[in-house]
């Protein structure tokens, strides 16, 4: 059975990454014999989406079960929808978390543990999960900042495949929960998400600003 851990490094020795949608790797290991490859995250400077890209990933590699830090309420509801348990609150090595999963010493989890975007935001957890140091803290820090200048053009153009994903969401039986969220229940974490996705198109706004205008830039010289 493949199980999937996010990871820091690209060995079973490596440290658990706390962030799941934008971790450093992931590594896909065979607890059968213990054998795994290791990937790189290819999702870690999305603007936006990076838990249902890393999700999807998760799934097209054949994983059955997850093993992370911190998880947020759309990777979640895209692992839950292809029928990938979770399990959160992991630290320590890979190794050594595999052997808890496979000991039956983990608890598999439907719900997230941390807001939308807690790894590209920094937002802290809404459960009281430690599990980011400063030091994590701050290398986010400069990961955001590696998308400005010439290097925003790549960012934008991987943030537009958001439109896919959302499409995907629906693909996978997500609709449902869509529905939901724009009845304007009263769901805080709806409502939190709401607020995120406001500041994200915020966001998005600014930076197309500062492109057009490095674009004009260019173009006088």
């Amino acid at each position: 059975m493949k199980v999937a851990v996010s990871s820091i490094g690209k060995d079973l020795d490596s440290q658990i990454d706390p962030r799941f949608g934008r971790c450093a790797y992931f590594l896909i290991i065979e607890t059968d014999d213990m054998s795994y490859e290791a990937f790189d995250n290819e999702n870690i400077a999305l603007g936006g989406g990076a838990g249902i890209q890393s999700s999807q990933f998760i799934v097209s590699k054949g994983a059955k079960a997850v093993i992370t830090g911190n998880c947020g309420p759309n990777a979640v509801r895209t692992l839950s929808a292809a029928g990938v348990k979770l399990y959160v609150g992991e630290n320590g090595t890979v190794k050594d978390a595999v052997q808890r999963y496979k000991n039956g010493e983990l608890r598999a989890t439907t719900d997230p543990n941390v807001s939308d975007h807690y790894g590209m935001r920094e937002a802290g957890p809404m459960m009281g999960n430690q599990g980011q140091t400063p030091g994590q803290s701050m290398g986010m820090g400069r990961d955001m900042g590696s998308g400005r200048g010439m290097g925003m053009g790549r960012g934008m153009g991987r943030g537009m495949g958001m439109g896919r994903a959302s499409g995907v969401e629906s693909d996978m039986g997500l609709s449902g929960w869509n529905e939901s969220s724009q009845k304007g229940g009263g769901d805080p974490l709806n409502n939190q998400e709401l607020d995120l996705l406001k500041q994200q198109a915020s966001d998005l706004r600014k930076q197309m600003e500062e492109i057009q205008d490095r674009i004009k830039k260019l173009e006088k010289k």
